[in-house]
């Protein structure tokens, strides 16, 4: 069979490594370097709580589709348990939403990506980097998805070697090894002698836990790339099973430390990023470099899993006729290569549109996306509770179970809600929700005529 003839199946070319790579650098995104250091700011020594419940819930919503995933591996993952246990017009809508989460996930990633190579290389304008990265990272999802795997490994182990070395520096600091200049980082008294453990009080750890939640999306990711690999269902089942570790190693204990090393109202914190910031108090050579580089890591592995998870996203929508039937089609190789070029033009345009147009017209594509994290949790936690029940019905093999179902199932489908009314009365993210609101709006309508033009030509 030749590379451009074309079938409709994916390929198993992910290795164990691959996804056991995958599966651990998910939960890191450039959102730990930089995004944290905002929260702090804003949340102050409290923002350990934020993390915390953010950790908790994405641990919970992981339980749940991990045991969906592993009982029934599948590209498309949540959005086609929502198929299955809510409806067509559930899988459409949150696939739909999800597939456009990531491609306007392309655009941030890359100027991000970008203005770190820029101020290194001023002689190329910022949005010649933001092409060449994209399209460089494309090329790699193009013809094998073990390339995809291959760069994400490395991505990933690199981004773990670089939090595991922060630890170890910032632990021998607060154990007074690394005192910085002014001999004052040892100890965790800056946990409670900065106007005390909650400076500005439960308002603004609720208000973190919006900055931090949101930089835990991408775990699920794991579920969707076990498909392509051989023995998905054991791959999805250690993968769930380590999430708990990955979140209180990667996010809660590097933060403890951050917090215990710099004065939470260092005003550095805002712009330059947690890390940074606390490399800066320990007078650590060549911060900034250090944290470039591993924040360009990050956020090209953002980047690689943005374009990868689209691509299989609308893939699987085609499969189940949700969306233009080209995008199902595979080369000999099993890779979706429509799909792909389909999620990368529309990325190609955002990233345009980012340096063409005025700042609030992306502003206000990238506030469509706001709540959709919150919103897949949702959907998520509604599919486990009614797949659970057909899943025991039908005998099905089951390696990962939810816990303590369904009250804590319950608990999330309750949570949820509640910070999204939080939400709307939160004036920082009000307008995110509705324009999140809005698009979903409008996605929800249009499931609803596909599905009906579906069965119409049943007829």
């Amino acid at each position: 069979m030749s590379d451009t003839q074309t079938r409709d199946e994916l390929s198993t070319g992910l290795r164990n490594r691959h996804v056991t790579m995958i599966s651990i650098a998910g939960v890191i995104g450039a959102g730990l370097f930089v995004g944290s250091g905002e929260a702090i700011a804003t949340a102050g020594p409290g923002v350990l709580l934020a993390y915390l419940f953010a950790g908790a819930l994405v641990v919970l919503v992981m339980r749940m589709l991990g045991e969906m995933a592993a009982a029934q591996p599948d590209s498309g993952s949540f959005s086609t348990y929502a198929d299955r246990a809510i409806g067509p017009w559930a899988g459409f809508t949150v696939g739909w939403l999800y597939w456009w989460f990531w491609v306007l996930v392309i655009p941030v990633e890359a100027t991000a990506a970008a203005t770190i190579l820029n101020s290194y290389v001023t002689s190329v304008p910022q949005w010649v980097w933001a092409l060449v990265v994209t399209l460089l990272l494309t090329v790699t999802n193009l013809f094998n998805v073990a390339n995809y795997g291959e760069f994400e490994f490395w991505f990933a182990l690199l981004k773990v070697a670089a939090i595991i070395a922060f630890i170890v520096v910032g632990a021998l600091a607060v154990l007074g090894v690394f005192p910085g200049p002014a001999g004052d980082v040892g100890g965790l008294s800056k946990l409670v002698d900065q106007g005390g453990f909650l400076p500005n009080g439960i308002g603004a750890v609720v208000a973190a836990v919006l900055l931090t939640m949101f930089s835990f999306m991408g775990t699920e990711i794991v579920t969707i790339a076990a498909a392509e690999s051989d023995h998905p269902a054991e791959r999805i089942r250690k993968a769930t099973r380590s999430v708990i570790w990955r979140i209180a190693v990667f996010y809660l204990a590097s933060i403890l430390l951050v917090v215990a090393i710099v004065p939470w109202t260092d005003p550095r914190l805002p712009d330059h990023g947690s890390y940074q910031t606390a490399l800066e108090v320990l007078a650590v050579p060549g911060a900034k470099t250090i944290v470039d580089i591993v924040v360009l890591v990050a956020v090209a592995s953002c980047l690689n899993s943005a374009l990868y998870t689209a691509s299989r996203m609308i893939y699987s929508l085609g499969r189940r006729g949700q969306a233009p039937t080209a995008v199902m089609r595979t080369t000999s190789a099993g890779v979706p290569r429509t799909a792909v070029l389909a999620s990368t033009a529309v990325g190609f345009l955002t990233v345009i549109a980012n340096y063409a147009f005025p700042e609030e017209v992306f502003s206000t594509l990238l506030a469509t996306s706001g709540a959709i994290a919150l919103l897949v949790y949702l959907v998520i936690a509604v599919s486990q509770l009614r797949m659970r029940r057909a899943l025991e019905r039908d005998g099905t093999t089951m390696p990962v179970r939810m816990w303590a179902y369904p009250g804590l199932t319950w608990a999330v489908i309750v949570v949820i809600p509640l910070v999204l009314v939080y939400m709307a009365f939160r004036e920082g993210s009000r307008f995110d929700l509705a324009m999140t609101a809005v698009i979903a709006v409008v996605v929800v309508v249009v499931s609803f005529v596909v599905t009906r033009r579906r069965s119409g030509d049943r007829v």
